[in-house]
């Protein structure tokens, strides 16, 4: 489990995990899931990075801000973040809903990004999805099984987020499930997918825009988003990478964090920017 500390920003509550030194590296998470999905991974990129990790704003043990919710005001408060900071620019690492707010942040401040990762995430508004991710994106239903049945909402996602006889730890599962089954957080989350739903065409249209390194991180066998969203993704944005993580699932960087790691640090080795000198993997 990660250690983290509450920063207050604007009056209101964050949960922060912050690591290691060197150039920033700043982890987006998803959902039903907080910060504590980074454990696995933080670690090894903290070897040689400074890395954040945060409760999304309305999510996690974090308190909500006003505002909207779609991924562009995501973007907007991970900009806010890193003025508080002192971050003049950092590489972004987004999955699941933090890949949106990732490729919105890539296309509207280019200034303070390095290199761009996105991995398992929703990029393709007409694109096929599982059943699961089909239901929840009709308003009307995600807001009765998000707010009537978390329970199943959430235990669901464990079962086709992990490969079959993985485990989350006690720990961790008590620390998502706590999280996820607070009220105000479910509420968010119902506003959040609508805010997304809303705008995922607009956002895909400035995907072509996108002028950072980008690397799109797929598992091969994630139920969700199948790898036909990372190949249009990385067919809109000049110059991106993409690759695929045999037998991976959904939550691979908690699963698979030593093979996420190695192909992530190669990345920003083999487009290491600013003059910086990375060693070698």
């Amino acid at each position: 489990m990660l250690a983290t500390t509450t920063e207050t920003h604007g009056g209101r509550k964050l949960r922060v995990a912050r690591t290691g030194s060197g150039p920033q590296v700043i982890l987006l998470h998803g959902y039903p899931d907080n910060l504590q999905i980074w454990s696995e991974l933080l670690p090894r990129l903290a070897a040689r990075f400074e890395v954040l990790a945060f409760d999304w704003p309305g999510m996690g043990y974090s308190e909500a801000w006003t505002g909207g919710a779609t991924p562009f005001d995501f973007a907007r408060r991970l900009r806010t973040l890193m003025d508080a900071w002192n971050i003049r620019k950092a590489a972004i690492v987004g999955h699941d809903m933090g890949g949106q707010p990732a490729l919105a942040f890539a296309a509207e401040y280019s200034d303070r990004i390095r290199q761009l990762v996105v991995m398992n995430s929703l990029v393709i508004w007409d694109e096929k999805t599982s059943w699961e991710i089909a239901l929840l994106r009709k308003f009307g239903w995600n807001r009765v099984l998000l707010e009537r049945l978390p329970r199943a909402v959430f235990f669901r996602a464990i079962r086709t987020f992990l490969p079959r006889g993985s485990k989350l730890s006690p720990e961790l599962r008590s620390d998502l499930w706590e999280s996820f089954r607070r009220p105000e957080v479910r509420k968010f989350v119902v506003r959040m997918c609508a805010g997304y739903q809303g705008t995922l065409p607009r956002l895909e249209q400035l995907y072509p825009a996108i002028r950072t390194q980008s690397l799109f991180l797929w598992a091969e066998r994630d139920k969700h988003f199948p790898i036909a969203h990372a190949k249009q993704l990385a067919g809109m944005v000049p110059g991106a990478k993409l690759e695929e993580i045999p037998r991976a699932g959904h939550w691979m960087a908690f699963d698979l964090a030593e093979e996420v790691s190695f192909r992530i640090l190669r990345f920003f080795d083999s487009n290491s920017s600013e003059g910086a000198t990375l060693s070698s993997i």
